[in-house]
């Protein structure tokens, strides 16, 4: 199968989460900070913006955790271009919460936009003969496959104080029509109001979308293989999960012991009922696809590992050590995605114990797998893979992801230990690189930028050279992660000039070719 032109040619970009743009409401959203992020990339020469997945988030405020695999998230709605619509006013838009410009306070955050977004819906309300509403309409009636679902979800949760859908009502848990009925008819303006939240979430995200084509920017996104247990989509689709009676998963997704943790990684996400999927046509993945493509012109596809086999957990284990490898759906997935979707962009995330099955399944579609330099320097067998001279051309470069520490801080880690396999791993990097590792992010930078891969990304936080106070993720911890911010002036004139030089210099500054699908099922 040939290449996507996407990444068929020399170009890069930056990972920044949209919550960790700057802004005044608490966290980054798809107003102006967008905007001016976006013109810096272009100025800068970049290719690609790549984020996160950007659906709802739960308690823990993973974007890997997500109410909805189709729905975005209401944080990221921007107040301020509520307010130009007319339905908030100045006053609204002032922002009350705590004053902490590089940490998201997700809680005080998430309280002070759904005060205003409630008071955006009410008077959204009374303009009922509007053209604007007629389009809302229209918008609910197209997108009822998955929104009615999702808004119906929404109001249940919140009528049960919050808590998982396993926890209602028994009637409702297990969607006894009558008992929905009952529902809808004594909250049934309420399910209006989550899907006045996705018109203008899909409102404002096309306006983005086509500013971004506009400067020649392409957004690659993100699929995670897997979905919360406390979401829409397994309420909805009980019987393609490993559930039990209860709804309680029998078994969950996980990863067994690695580089990230001795004793693994239990996700908790409910396992797919593979062969009843298959049976189905892949159905609710194709429909999730389509989806992610018309907001996105390229996607990285989390953990592709587990298309080929995945870590089965008992759901009472303690930890993600006890569990067995299980069959996923393999080359049969793919095919029908590729029949039903055509030749779309997708990056195979295919870190971690990668046999050389994944490796075929990978290459017999022609995914870009991952590269990242911060796994080249050690000692282990799969360093070498990593290693830029054994790089081939059809993959995508990073210094670090999400789940790494950033570059200086995993650098200085390492100069900071005393154990000698650190000491050693830090010294092949001066040595690779012909350094001594005064700027060492640029130097990691440099190093993907002039490598042979097509595509090369680095995080936002390694572009400014910040230490381990601004990662994004540590795999396994539950609290206070995903909260780093940019900082108003962060991103300097010169830092851009600096960047555009080096991506001229390795002949990566062409713009994106991905072209996203357009079906007319998500416009707003």
């Amino acid at each position: 199968m040939t290449k996507n032109l996407a990444f068929n040619r020399r170009t890069s970009g930056i990972l920044l989460h949209p919550t960790s743009l700057p802004g005044p409401h608490g966290n980054g959203d798809l107003g102006s900070s967008a905007y001016r992020f976006a013109e810096y990339l272009a100025r800068a020469g970049q290719a690609w913006w790549q984020m996160l997945p950007v659906g709802p988030t739960g308690a823990v405020n993973s974007p890997y955790q997500s109410y909805s695999a189709f729905a975005g998230n209401p944080l990221l709605i921007s107040l301020d271009k509520l307010a130009q619509l007319g339905l908030l006013t100045p006053d609204d838009l002032r922002w009350d919460g705590p004053d902490t410009p590089s940490q998201v306070n997700f809680a005080a955050a998430a309280e002070f936009r759904k005060m205003r977004l409630r008071k955006a819906f009410t008077a959204f309300e009374k303009k009922r003969r509007s053209f604007e509403y007629e389009r809302f309409i229209a918008f609910c009636q197209t997108n009822a496959w998955w929104l009615s679902d999702y808004a119906l979800f929404c109001m249940l949760k919140q009528a049960h104080g919050g808590v998982s859908w396993v926890d209602w009502a028994p009637e409702l848990r297990v969607r006894q029509a009558g008992a929905i009925d009952q529902a809808l008819k004594k909250f049934g303006k309420e399910a209006y109001y989550y899907q006045f939240q996705q018109y203008q979430f899909v409102r404002q995200w096309a306006e983005l979308k086509d500013f971004c084509r506009g400067l020649g920017i392409g957004l690659i996104g993100d699929i995670p293989i897997f979905v919360a247990h406390d979401s829409a989509d397994v309420w909805v689709n009980p019987g393609q999960f490993y559930l039990q009676e209860n709804g309680q998963p029998e078994v969950v997704a996980g990863v067994p012991p690695d580089y990230f943790s001795v004793t693994g990684q239990k996700w908790g996400n409910p396992l797919y009922r593979w062969p009843v999927m298959q049976e189905r046509g892949f159905d609710w993945w194709i429909a999730r696809f389509r989806a992610t493509f018309t907001y996105f012109d390229a996607v990285r596809l989390d953990h592709f590992i587990g298309f080929h086999r995945y870590w089965e957990i008992p759901g009472d284990a303690p930890t993600a050590e006890t569990g067995r490898w299980m069959a996923g759906p393999g080359a049969d997935f793919f095919t029908k995605i590729m029949h039903d979707l055509g030749p779309v962009a997708i990056i195979a995330e295919d870190l971690g114990l990668i046999t050389p099955e994944v490796k075929a399944l990978r290459d017999q579609f022609a995914f870009p797998g991952m590269r990242v330099l911060q796994f080249a320097f050690g000692t282990d067998e799969s360093a070498d893979e990593f290693r830029p001279h054994n790089f081939p051309r059809n993959c995508v470069v990073y210094t670090g992801t999400h789940d790494n520490d950033t570059t200086q801080g995993w650098f200085r880690a390492r100069g900071r230990k005393a154990s000698v396999p650190d000491q050693k791993e830090r010294e092949m990097a001066l040595r690779y690189m012909g350094t001594k590792g005064q700027e060492f992010n640029w130097e990691m930078i440099r190093m993907a930028w002039m490598s042979v891969a097509n595509t090369a990304i680095i995080p936002a936080q390694d572009l400014l050279g910040l230490g381990s106070e601004a990662r994004m993720n540590l795999p396994g911890r539950t609290e206070g992660e995903w909260g780093w911010r940019l900082q108003e002036g962060d991103l300097t004139p010169e830092i851009g000039r600096r960047l555009e030089l080096l991506t001229a210099t390795y002949g990566r500054n062409l713009p994106a070719t991905g072209a996203a699908l357009q079906p007319a099922d998500l416009a707003p």
